[in-house]
């Protein structure tokens, strides 16, 4: 990482409640084409989310501690913040000496860049701030939100004017709301959210990644991180939902990679 940071503008997309199983399943079946073209091996990774809901996992995340392999570990980390005795801080490990990894970036010359989705993003409560409060640049509209239909749309829309104009290198933060219940209006004819519901509302930000990615890598290299910070039950056992300690919401889909300038032109 410390050959990345500082040459390369990083692109963290939240994928927020998306199962590995659900787009495990799509991307096996073809049905994520951009995803396919960009995953390493065209593949997901599966990975242990460090937290049951949108706060927790997402305060563990900006705090450098991204998804954990499922496997045994220990694992090295990305990025760390400065830490005695840590375990997963290894030579390839960037580390800052900052309380969260936008600080941090912002450190190391960043111009940090949030787009909000799901309600801890909001903005309208001291709790919907903690979050957006750690960057520089924070944005949320009703139109980003799980009730819009065209949210990830309007998200790109937004990365867009705060991005495309930036000189210095930009971290930019795009917490994807489509995922999360309501989704019944990605399936037509669907009256409630289920498995398939979810599925098609990973389909419709697939449809878009595109658009995300050419921006990203318009300037310079961008390394991206696209992963879930938790999933959802519909069901399994009795259990509807999230904040609740179910393989299905532990469970979450990871994948890292690099973005060439023009690749996506």
């Amino acid at each position: 990482m410390g050959a990345i940071i500082g040459t390369h503008d990083v692109l963290l997309l939240t994928l927020d409640t998306l199962r590995y199983d659900v787009a495990a399943e799509l991307l096996a079946r073809g049905r994520l084409p951009t995803l396919a073209g960009v995953l390493p091996g065209g593949e997901w990774e599966r990975r242990h989310s460090p937290g049951s809901f949108t706060y927790a996992a997402h305060a563990a995340i900006l705090a450098g501690f991204l998804p954990t392999p499922a496997g045994p570990g220990p694992h090295p980390r990305l990025f760390a913040a400065a830490f005695p005795g840590s375990e997963t801080t290894t030579e390839g490990t960037w580390v800052f000496d900052a309380a969260d990894l936008p600080g941090g970036l912002a450190g190391a010359g960043y111009h940090t860049v949030c787009v909000g989705g799901v309600g801890f993003f909001n903005k309208l409560t001291p709790l919907g701030t903690a979050l957006p409060s750690l960057f520089a640049e924070s944005h949320w509209r009703p139109e980003f939100g799980v009730t819009s239909p065209t949210s990830f749309e309007e998200q790109i829309g937004c990365a867009e004017r705060s991005v495309r104009d930036r000189t210095e290198p930009v971290f930019l933060l795009v917490n994807v709301s489509a995922l999360h219940q309501p989704n019944h209006f990605y399936l037509p004819g669907a009256s409630g959210d289920t498995h398939a519901t979810h599925a098609a509302a990973l389909e419709y930000v697939d449809r878009h990644l595109g658009r995300l990615f050419a921006l990203m890598s318009a300037r310079r290299p961008c390394l991206v991180i696209v992963c879930s910070d938790h999933g959802t039950a519909y069901g399994e056992d009795g259990y509807v939902g999230h904040r609740l300690g179910h393989e299905v919401v532990w469970t979450v889909p990871y994948g890292e990679f690099v973005l060439q300038p023009g690749e996506w032109s």
